[in-house]
């Protein structure tokens, strides 16, 4: 097959989250399995430190949205190895900026997204049919992308090169919808009869680039299975369960993969001592300099808990707000690692100060220090409001980094809750999003890393745990074959 993959980060060329790190390595596993892969990204100022390795391409166009009209052109990096490139979607005006979506300045988003990512939309089907690329699939990925399923149902539904093309949405957060004023719809270069109340387009009012792609999509993934039925629910729906129902024999939920080649013990080229399932004395080191790295004292019995997190409201650190006095009470040191809402900074600052033995917060983002605390810490904490998937709770298991998560979306799927009469499990969960929940699951917790034996045999079984991307892979290749051999069609 030849697969069209559109996204708005891929690593190591431009990231803010579990985006990066997905549309990284899932590419891989396509062209590993023999199929030809165009992954197109814009040509963001992040990947400045790639620009020499890049080879422009022969893409010509200019791009009108609304009165005013953009230049397109194309670079690309071609795998070594693998039937893979990558093709960067440029222009300055609108994508050499210091960061992806927000101003630096002001926090807040920039004003011209819907430029952008109409563009993005736009130029990545007028690149591929300039390359000489045609798509069986295309895969498109959140808000950024989603407006490609609409294109090649409606503004090439009659041209002969994307008549074949199928569509699949993959769905990493819900809560992103690409929202704008209605009176941008215009931008689009579609119809004006297509925006109406409860058209594809249309959401209370506002311009809404992810409901267009849940309609016009041949077919929608998530990247959990419990995730898939959660967003079919008004509580994790964000509005848009009601459209997703009508929709639910086209939805599946595929749990994501990571890389082990760059999250694994025995490989990770970030963390000082590598170690294994048959000798753990490389994590003992590894907590003793990451400590020592935080300016917190050594204490043997002390389990050491990490974060790695976007700062907000999603991530359940309001919970820890609840319980601080109670956690910090306990046997415990805590480093965490992360930006966000300003008020999540003041937080671990002021935690920071008043527990100074037992609390370090990082207020930035390190990919050398987030291995190093994946290595050296001895639980992870993820209390999620909720959580599509989740990488770092995956990276925890192999590091043996036990995972304290509440039982949502991806982390439902990919933690066994520990049995204490059994000894099995690979990490401790909690239910409801309740503060004193989430304290007694800790709590529960540092008691067993209190036995040693016991502990050690849950690091070992959450050590053991499989989550390699070519399982994940497998799933997607086989929507996609059944799309492409069904000549399926969907009309909205």
């Amino acid at each position: 097959m030849n697969i069209l993959f559109a996204t708005s980060e891929v690593f190591p060329y431009a990231k803010t989250g579990g985006l990066g790190d997905v549309c990284g390595a899932l590419p891989e596993q396509f062209a590993k399995a023999g199929h030809q892969v165009k992954v197109f990204l814009p040509k963001y100022q992040a990947a400045a430190d790639y620009f020499n390795q890049m080879q422009q391409l022969n893409v010509t166009q200019t791009i009108k949205i609304n009165g005013s009209t953009y230049t397109l052109n194309c670079f690309s990096i071609r795998h070594k190895k693998l039937p893979l490139e990558y093709i960067f979607i440029a222009n300055d005006s609108l994508f050499d900026r210091p960061e992806l979506y927000m101003d630096r300045k002001t926090g807040l988003d920039f004003e011209d997204n819907d430029d952008r990512f109409i563009f993005f939309n736009q130029a990545v089907l007028v690149a591929s049919k300039q390359i000489s690329f045609q798509p069986n699939i295309a895969h498109v990925h959140d808000w950024q992308a989603a407006l490609i399923p609409a294109y090649l149902k409606l503004n090439y539904r009659n041209d002969s090169y994307y008549k074949n093309c199928k569509s699949v949405l993959t769905i990493h957060n819900l809560a992103f919808h690409g929202m704008f004023p209605n009176n941008r719809f215009t931008k689009l270069g579609l119809a004006s009869n297509l925006f109406y109340p409860t058209s594809p387009f249309e959401f209370y009012g506002k311009l809404n680039f992810l409901k267009a792609a849940i309609a016009y999509a041949d077919k929608i993934t998530t990247v959990s299975e419990t995730y898939a039925k959660e967003i079919q629910t008004e509580e994790f729906g964000c509005g848009l369960d009601g459209v997703l129902r009508n929709r639910t024999d086209d939805i599946t939920g595929i749990l994501n993969g990571v890389d082990y080649s760059v999250w694994s013990p025995t490989r990770d080229t970030e963390i000082a001592h590598t170690f294994r399932i048959q000798n753990l004395s490389g994590k003992k080191m590894n907590k003793i300099e990451l400590l020592n790295y935080a300016g917190l004292p050594i204490r043997d019995k002390t389990p050491l808990i990490g974060i790695i997190s976007r700062l907000s409201d999603q991530k359940g650190f309001d919970l820890i707000e609840e319980i601080s006095d109670k956690l910090f009470r306990l046997n415990i040191q805590l480093i965490v690692l992360g930006t966000g809402d300003k008020k999540y900074h003041e937080l671990f600052t002021a935690l920071e100060n008043k527990y100074p033995d037992k609390c370090k917060a990082f207020l930035t983002f390190d990919n050398s220090l987030a291995h190093k605390i994946e290595a050296g810490a001895d639980m992870f904490l993820m209390p999620s409001k909720y959580e599509p998937c989740g990488l770092n709770q995956i990276y925890s298991l192999k590091y043996g980094t036990i995972p304290i998560v509440r039982k949502v979306g991806g982390l439902a799927d990919s933690v066994i809750p520990y049995d204490r009469q059994s000894e099995t499990g690979t990490g401790f969960l909690f239910d409801s999003y309740d503060s004193n929940e989430l304290l007694q699951t800790i709590q529960t917790a540092v008691e067993l890393y209190q036995t040693k034996r016991k502990w050690t045999k849950l690091m070992k079984s959450a050590m053991s745990s499989d989550f390699s991307w070519n399982k994940s892979a497998e799933k997607y290749l086989h929507l996609f074959e059944s799309l492409v051999s069904k000549q399926y069609e969907k009309t909205v």
